[in-house]
């Protein structure tokens, strides 16, 4: 890992390349990139494209030019985590050096038929690299923590104590290991995202303190769902945002995450907005359910 850099707010945005942008990734490229700039910090954008089997060609691309036609100009050069690699493996090289991680060879059916949480079966099996995945042993366990936009956060303890993957049994880089990694990496000081994450927030909280880091400062915004339960998404086939007039995308997005921008601003350039935006955003006014139906 590289060295800390001298620590103020540094926030990002981490789409993965599944997909082009749909408006629901635009509310999350907003609020941390209006969270990041009222208080005078820096935004960073990060490519996770380290599930090759999910991209979709030309996305990365596509999703940097919708950014720079809303106004949302990143301050450092992009990371793609398909560049990581180095990175990744030293960390799992440090988990297993210090006897933090192991192989586990269970598959998905046996820890369902087992009640869907994994109990820690493979930890003192020394199983062989091949053909199994890397778990980290999650000692901590944390299931409780403060977020800046939903308050006293409560998770599935069982699901927190979980020993989670850091390693899958195909070679790809984890989630939780790479996420966690790249936000130590980039000193990043503050995360913004939806709702979703709430359950990964606890893990990833876990993770690092097993990595001796400072964990950010975590805020979940609503998801934006079309009914109960279910969100926008690339998986769900979200239609992608009108790029010829970010005005009234940028308006209504605004208007969901609770900053009630004046009327007026229809008429008003991305960059006009954009700077009221910056100026009267409150991450107070952003409303405190786990989602909003459209």
């Amino acid at each position: 890992m590289r060295p800390d850099i001298a620590q103020q707010y540094r926030g990002r945005f981490a789409p993965s390349p599944s997909g082009f942008l749909h408006f629901g990734s635009l509310i999350a490229a907003l609020a941390s990139y209006l969270d990041a700039k009222h208080n005078n910090g820096q935004w960073l954008v990060r490519i996770e494209d380290i599930d090759p089997p999910r991209e979709k060609a030309g996305a990365s691309a596509e999703i940097l030019k919708t950014l720079e036609l809303f106004g949302l100009h990143w301050d450092e050069d992009v990371l793609y985590q398909s560049q990581q690699s180095r990175v990744y493996r030293e960390v799992l090289a440090e988990l297993s050096q210090q006897n933090l991680s192991y192989y586990c060879c269970c598959t998905r059916a046996q820890i369902k038929a087992a009640g869907g949480i994994y109990q820690g079966h493979c930890r003192q099996l020394a199983h062989p690299k091949n053909s199994s995945a890397i778990r980290v042993i999650n000692s901590l366990g944390i299931s409780q923590y403060n977020d800046l936009i939903q308050g006293q956060v409560t998770c599935n303890t069982a699901l927190a104590q979980e020993d989670f993957i850091v390693l899958r049994k195909d070679g790809l880089f984890a989630y939780q290991l790479a996420v966690v990694v790249d936000d130590i990496y980039q000193n990043i000081s503050h995360v913004i995202r939806g709702c979703d994450l709430l359950e990964p927030t606890a893990r990833q909280l876990s993770f690092y303190q097993i990595l001796q880091h400072t964990a950010p400062k975590f805020g979940h915004f609503p998801l934006a769902v079309t009914a109960a339960g279910f969100k926008l998404s690339k998986q769900n086939n979200a239609p992608e945002i009108d790029k010829k007039n970010p005005i009234p995308t940028l308006l209504s997005a605004l208007t969901f995450l609770g900053q009630q921008p004046p009327k007026e601003l229809k008429y008003a350039s991305v960059t006009e907005l954009l700077s009221w935006a910056i100026t009267h955003w409150s991450i107070m006014q952003v409303p405190k359910s786990q989602e909003i139906v459209l």
